[in-house]
């Protein structure tokens, strides 16, 4: 696509009442986006635009300058691909409304394609955290791409587990691409950046406005096969990324928590609804039916418990974190034994702490 055309498919992209549908019909009545934009606006009407949404067409042919739109792209380090471009995500063109326009910074791959969104709270619990952990890196030894919305609490563990893990991600932003939020995330947009994408159908310069978030969500849920939400409150945002999932005939995955938890309350909800309870990433392989496609990759050697005080306090943690205290009443050591072979096993790499002096099994 030459210059020209691509600058025009940026600026119906700022047109405000030019959505998705009527690109469709622009596209369909004019040989050109170049034709339409040029067009009188009978003929932009017998295209199917009302008359606000000719007028904001015009007043924005008036102020905009498309070549100097596509010099704030390159700024800011990203570009724009169409849904007419190869690299557009496949899983994304069959959902209903799929963005015309994709500003990206980073590379979307073929293997994208076998990616699975992982969503929950903005305040999740240390078993939130825990099993968001825990899933995506399994998810990625599979494989998988992790695709999420780089918001605080369970988006960004989502976000961090994957790179740590080595594997790829794609964040997708309710803002401008050169407008990261939030702003503290800065330094993981660009991690995220280099080992995946940074996505947004927001044109340059866009502002973090509420009304923006669940609409990005229906590109999270499109580009997945299947949607996991590891911890969520009563109404919940991530219900709307689940929302989406289920209207695009993709699964919907939930972990189960406490009926105490009222971070768990809407994941508990779901299960009961009909989501996949997820105890284990076999749960989502096989819903996917990628069990057989997907072998993990090598394994990094564990070094063993060595017994005898090691053994016996792996015994006493699970997955639920547990304060140092608890697990010296339940085993009968000191507490300075304790904290020394945590350490040990920490190292190993068999126990984590979660913060508060709390362990759980990795």
């Amino acid at each position: 696509m030459d210059r020209d055309e691509l600058g025009c498919w940026v600026g119906f992209n700022i047109v405000s009442g030019i959505g998705p549908l009527r690109f469709r019909a622009l596209q369909q009545r004019f040989p050109s986006l170049r034709a339409a934009w040029e067009a009188p606006p009978e003929e932009l009407k017998q295209a199917g635009l009302d008359q606000r949404a000719i007028a904001n067409l015009q007043r924005a042919k008036d102020k905009l300058n498309l070549e100097e739109e596509l010099e704030r792209v390159e700024r800011a380090e990203a570009r724009v691909i169409t849904w007419e471009d190869k690299e557009y995500p496949p899983q994304l063109e069959h959902i209903y409304a799929p963005p015309p326009i994709l500003y990206i910074r980073g590379e979307i791959r073929p293997q994208d394609e076998w990616a699975v969104a992982v969503v929950g709270t903005r305040r999740p619990t240390a078993y939130g955290r825990a099993a968001t952990q825990r899933l995506v890196q399994a998810l990625v030894r599979h494989g998988l791409t992790i695709v999420s919305g780089l918001a605080r609490g369970i988006d960004t563990e989502a976000h961090l587990a994957c790179l740590e893990a080595g594997g790829r991600t794609i964040a997708v932003l309710g803002s401008g691409i050169d407008v990261i939020y939030p702003s503290e995330h800065r330094h993981i947009a660009a991690r995220i950046a280099e080992n995946g994408a940074i996505i947004t159908e927001c044109p340059v310069g866009t502002a973090p406005a509420g009304k923006n978030f669940p609409v990005r969500n229906r590109i999270i849920s499109g580009m997945s096969l299947g949607t996991l939400i590891t911890e969520a409150p009563e109404r919940s945002g991530a219900l709307i990324t689940a929302g989406y999932a289920l209207e695009e005939g993709r699964e919907v995955f939930a972990v189960p928590g406490s009926i105490f938890s009222p971070q768990s309350f809407e994941t508990n909800r779901l299960i009961q609804r009909g989501a996949k309870l997820v105890a284990t990433v076999e749960d989502i392989l096989e819903e996917l039916n990628l069990a057989a496609m997907a072998a993990p990759e090598e394994m990094r050697e564990v070094v063993p418990a060595s017994g005898g005080m090691e053994e016996a306090l792996l015994r006493h943690l699970s997955g639920e974190p547990r304060h140092i205290d608890e697990v010296s009443r339940a085993s009968g050591l000191a507490a300075a034994q304790v904290t020394g072979t945590l350490t040990l096993l920490e190292l190993k790499g068999l126990v984590r702490q979660v913060g508060s002096m709390r362990y759980v099994l990795t």
